[in-house]
């Protein structure tokens, strides 16, 4: 028996006395069904983590020699012995970096179904 159901048994005893048997109400109150509340936990399994993390590395190193990963324009470079060029220091355009990793990792979002929705506002 659920609370609600309870209740009206409740105040349906109300309406047809103003005493209430506790023998009755105990005995009602015993078959109250516990409340469950479910909790979703969210997670990825670890062949899920190995796809989305092969998925990001691919991306990646597609894109590895494009101009797109670093910022050609802040690159700083010396001469160094026997007058060979070294890279001092570069910048790194994290805005692209999070666009291709944003982009593997849209292949695994999967859009909850309507019911999925309705029981989540429900819950809450």
């Amino acid at each position: 028996m659920k609370k609600e159901n309870l209740i009206a048994l409740l105040e349906g005893a109300k309406a047809l006395s103003s005493q209430v048997d506790i023998d009755k109400v105990i005995e009602l109150l015993t078959q109250l069904e516990p409340e469950v509340k479910t909790e979703k936990v969210l997670g990825m399994s670890p062949e899920l983590a190995d796809e989305l993390r092969d998925s990001i590395e691919s991306v990646l190193r597609h894109n590895a020699y494009s101009d797109q990963l670093v910022d050609l324009d802040s690159a700083e470079f010396e001469l160094d012995y026997n007058n060979q060029i070294r890279l001092q220091s570069v910048e790194v355009n994290t805005d692209e970096i999070l666009e291709f990793v944003s982009a593997a990792i849209e292949k695994f979002i999967v859009e909850p179904a309507a019911d999925d929705l309705i029981n989540l506002a429900l819950a809450e």
